[in-house]
């Protein structure tokens, strides 16, 4: 699964000045503000001047969890009118009782909820483990779907090895968390700040040699692992910690089969789609970080100071968790697809991917059952800096199953821009002309997180909502535009370098950075068009 943890690791420290509030850069425009935003805020005014008033539109976010208490999330919560809140009903009857703002997959209903999760190469590796992993195997008489499990496995196999490269940068961040950890102890004890950023710290004036000595050691650190300035102490102690324990589950997920935590909380039958009615109505679950930084984002959330115009927001989010901490299981991804399309929303955002996808034809059946109901799936490319074009991840919009591409899937990348990485590019996104549609910000975005709080993260993860945000809108204020066409507003709308700058036509197929005001426009002119 795409997550955020790793960005820790990958993407440079930015320790220059902005001459501006870098808070926001990804609304703003290239002309007006210098940075290479997706112009929402010109986008904005547009639509007010044409005097419109929008449709509700629903998004639907399949993540980790979303806080549906935070002030910004809460009033634009999708709302079930179906459903009485809390009286344990099913109302609506449709198999999920009390399903007021979405669904979680991932729970039981004593109100258990899966966190933690194997990565989905050891499941497949130890799931074919006992028929494959023999000294004669006999091909002879297999049928094309076992061997292509067969294949699978024998690419599981390959990558489960943990490397003694791997073992050796286990170590290093293990020795990393622990300075870190001994280091904020000398320093909250002076700064009386428990979550501190480096921000704060770098402006922060000592009184003992030993806390100034250690206040250099702490910032050299935070520079060594490229850890955001932005980011707080206890924040980026819980990130070590989750990044430590995926990789000393993955030191041993070789020879010991990931437990099945899945299977002791759900209680579904999971070989069989049609056990569909499990989980229960906390949408939040216990990890909610990557949900709402993401939810913020669909939502459009802004700092009133940079909206002049008070704009009037016509999104509603709905939130579906069908991502642990972990890889996520196709069967609650399909499943989750198929809830979101039955209950409304025309967005589908899927900030989540992995390289393996046993039960890949749930998935393509799912995305192909939304392509039916006229719904717009955004997908995020994923942050290994693969090039897409020779390495697949999931979901996909090529089926092996259906022999088809799936029309409405968007494929996104991350932009980023040269004053925060010296470059249009990332250094960790996902790329591919063949798979990969279009880019939108993904380095430095900031957006809602739990317990009332904002911050910054960085992925293809947020690049997705980016433009899920200005799909929405298209797709609010000019309702008769189908999904596909939609696709194709989008993109027709984004803004290529001039020649002889940074080429893009590689990294992905339009070569270009969403625009919101482009597709507004365009999406004006296509409607005109169509008028009788």
């Amino acid at each position: 699964m795409y997550k955020f943890i790793l960005t820790l690791f990958l993407y440079t420290c930015s320790l220059f000045a902005w001459g501006q509030d870098v808070k926001f850069w990804h609304w703003k425009d290239l002309e007006k503000d210098g940075v290479h935003g997706v112009s929402l805020f010109k986008a904005q005014q547009l639509l007010t001047d044409l005097k419109i008033k929008p449709t509700p539109i629903i998004i639907a976010v399949l993540d980790g969890g979303i806080d549906t208490t935070h002030p910004q999330i809460k009033p634009i919560l999708w709302n079930n009118a179906k459903e009485i809140p809390g009286n344990a009903l099913d109302d609506d009857h449709n198999g999920y009782i009390d399903d007021v703002h979405g669904w979680n997959f991932l729970g039981n209903a004593t109100g258990e909820n899966i966190n933690k999760a194997s990565d989905e190469k050891s499941r497949v590796y130890h799931r074919y483990k006992n028929e494959f992993k023999k000294d004669n195997l006999d091909s002879t008489h297999w049928d094309l779907t076992k061997q292509r499990t067969y294949k699978t496995w024998q690419q599981a196999a390959a990558e489960i090895v943990f490397t003694e490269e791997d073992a050796a940068n286990l170590s290093f961040i293990k020795m990393a968390r622990n300075a870190v950890v001994k280091m904020g102890a000398i320093l909250i004890r002076e700064i009386a700040d428990s979550n501190f950023t480096t921000e704060k710290l770098e402006t922060f004036q000592p009184i003992g040699k030993l806390t100034t000595d250690t206040k250099i050691s702490y910032l050299r650190t935070m520079l060594a692992l490229g850890i955001d300035r932005s980011n707080g102490h206890q924040s980026i102690v819980e990130d070590l910690n989750e990044y430590i324990s995926g990789k000393e589950q993955s030191a041993i997920s070789i020879d010991t089969p990931p437990e099945d935590l899945r299977k002791k909380i759900t209680h579904d039958q999971y070989e069989n789609l049609n056990d569909q009615y499990y989980g229960n109505n906390n949408i939040t679950g216990p990890n909610a970080k990557h949900g709402t930084h993401v939810a913020g984002l669909a939502a459009g959330i802004v700092d009133t100071a940079f909206n002049k115009i008070n704009f009037i927001n016509p999104i509603q989010i709905m939130g579906v968790r069908v991502v642990p901490d972990g890889d996520e299981y196709d069967k609650d991804v399909a499943l989750g697809i198929r809830y979101a399309v039955n209950n409304g929303a025309k967005i589908i955002n899927m900030s989540f991917g992995k390289s393996f996808s046993p039960e890949q034809h749930w998935v393509d059946s799912a995305i192909r059952y939304a392509a039916s109901k006229d719904v717009l799936m955004i997908h995020s490319a994923g942050n290994e800096s693969y090039d897409l074009n020779d390495k697949s991840v999931y979901p996909s919009p090529y089926s092996n199953v259906f022999k088809d591409r799936a029309m409405n899937l968007i494929t996104v990348g991350a932009s980023s821009d040269p004053l925060i990485a010296e470059s249009l590019l990332t250094d960790f996104s996902n790329y591919g002309n063949k798979i990969v549609d279009l880019l939108s910000p993904g380095n430095k975005i900031f957006s809602s997180l739990p317990n009332q709080q904002y911050g910054f993260l960085d992925g293809t993860s947020m690049s997705a909502p980016i433009l899920s945000h200005i799909a929405a809108l298209v797709r609010a204020y000019f309702p008769k535009l189908s999904a596909v066409q939609v696709k194709d507003i989008l993109l027709q709308s984004c803004w290529v370098p001039k020649e002889g700058t940074t080429n893009l036509n590689e990294i992905c197929t339009v070569g270009g950075i969403i625009n919101a005001a482009k597709s507004i426009e365009n999406a004006l002119r296509i409607q005109s068009n169509n008028l009788p």
